[in-house]
């Protein structure tokens, strides 16, 4: 039988926010293995293959609240195959740190 008070192992201890954040860095390192790869990476199927994203956008939004009016966006996520990399070595670090 488990004993109580012990902290499980895994995903369920932690927060949302701790995912998210995790997520957050592993899409900006994989953004930037992305970036270095179309500028270092020889002309070749390799390289279209790792650094072709698809691009979701959403936006603009208009909001108009009669005393004030603003606009938000466009906003985008280039995601590609080394982005999801860098998602999956951020989570890999964070779970075994965490």
């Amino acid at each position: 039988m488990a004993q109580r008070g012990m902290a499980q192992r895994g995903s369920s201890k932690h927060r949302p926010g701790f995912h998210a954040i995790v997520l957050a860095i592993g899409f900006i390192v994989g953004g930037a293995m992305q970036q270095a790869a179309r500028m270092f990476f020889p002309g070749g199927a390799a390289k279209q293959f790792l650094t072709v994203g698809v691009t979701p956008t959403l936006g603009p939004l208009s909001i108009d609240l009669v005393l004030i009016k603003f606009a938000i966006g466009p906003v985008a996520l280039d995601v590609s195959l080394l982005s999801l990399v860098g998602v999956l070595v951020a989570y890999l670090i964070a779970r075994s740190l965490f």
